[in-house]
């Protein structure tokens, strides 16, 4: 069996003990070392509680993150092993109870030049109604590619590229632009066989709102990678030109209204509420169609414009200076690449702390 450490971020959420009994209790081989990486603020003095399983005991370590994001959480908690597989997951994903053998088959039938290794997501959703906003969202997780709710990379490979870019403070896309990083050094990506379940996580109704914040960490990809890298990370699109649009539509009828110009205003308006309303009704009709789920679908979609707006163009003023991966050499297949990496996040010193 090859040696492999599990690297699991996370903000202290209750989830992590599901995680932990999962891979303690699974049919295979435990995996060498596990690095759980405390993500949490500095700020946040509470103790992590954490029920390590006894399997684990002898194997399982807690570092510190220092809230600077998953990415950054990511490369802390690798960089803290030694074996030649490293596998990330998420705090709220449970491995199946066949996950480590099925794992050890997808590492001993890894080719020389692969870098990586996907789990299988499966996202549990209701049967007795349409999923939510929420459940949607969560359940294109199953189809995503290359996201580290489930990931096996090879060390050497992340050696190479430098690991995680630690200016995507999200979690949002910082796996699709270590993937397309790895694959342009000359690595490939394969799918597994092992399964690994991700629930719906509990949110409230402003969860779609906060997502918009991914528009400013796409800003970023296509500075890294160009306007292609959609296409080649198979990741969807989104309504980015439509809230735009919507958000230019809604701007217009503010500064109309100020500067007196009704007929002008009133043309905006009808624009910005047909936006609006095509929004809400896209975002309801797949949806249980509840009265509270239609309410939150109106109520948001009020709002999502203009915060993707906002979002975009905070990223576009962040990212200006972000500069794109430039080859370097003769790699095996399409040529070594090397990122313009970022300036170091800077971490607190904790005494104490490792």
């Amino acid at each position: 069996m090859t040696a492999y450490a599990v690297v699991i971020p996370t903000v202290g959420r209750p989830s992590l003990t599901a995680c932990l009994h999962a891979l303690a209790n699974g049919d295979g081989p435990l995996p060498n070392r596990v690095v759980v990486v405390d993500d949490r603020p500095l700020t946040d003095c509470h103790p992590l509680l954490l029920a390590v399983p006894e399997a684990l005991e002898d194997r399982l370590e807690v570092v510190a993150g220092c809230g600077n994001g998953p990415a950054a959480a990511r490369n802390t908690g690798w960089r803290a092993t030694t074996q030649p597989w490293v596998v990330f997951l998420d705090d709220d994903t449970v491995p199946g109870p066949l996950w480590a053998r099925q794992l050890a088959v997808d590492l001993a039938r890894a080719e020389p030049r692969t870098a990586g290794v996907q789990g299988r997501i499966l996202v549990p959703l209701p049967k007795d109604r349409r999923p939510t906003d929420v459940e949607r969202g969560t359940a294109g997780l199953a189809t995503a590619r290359w996201i580290t709710a489930d990931m096996a990379y090879r060390r050497r490979a992340l050696e190479e590229v430098g690991g995680f870019d630690e200016r995507f403070r999200r979690a949002f896309r910082e796996d699709a632009d270590l993937a397309l990083r790895v694959e342009d050094a000359g690595w490939e990506l394969v799918r597994g066989t092992r399964v690994t379940t991700h629930p719906v996580r509990p949110a409230d109704r402003w969860a779609s709102v906060r997502a918009q914040a991914g528009n400013g960490d796409d800003v970023l990809m296509t500075r890294l990678h160009g306007r292609g890298w959609w296409a080649r990370a198979e990741a969807p699109r989104g309504r980015l030109p439509a809230h735009l649009a919507i958000g230019a539509a809604a701007g217009a009828t503010l500064v109309c209204a100020a500067l007196r110009r009704p007929r002008a205003a009133v043309a905006c308006a009808g624009l910005w509420l047909a936006g609006t309303t095509e929004l809400a009704v896209a975002r309801v009709l797949p949806g249980p169609r509840t009265r509270a789920e239609v309410g939150t679908m109106a109520l948001t979609s009020l709002v999502i414009p203009v915060a993707a707006c906002r979002h975009w163009l905070a990223g576009v003023v962040r990212h200006r200076r972000a500069r794109a991966w430039r080859e370097v050499g003769c790699g095996p297949r399409r040529g070594r690449v090397r990122a313009e990496r970022p300036a170091p996040v800077e971490r607190p010193v904790v005494s104490g702390v490792p």
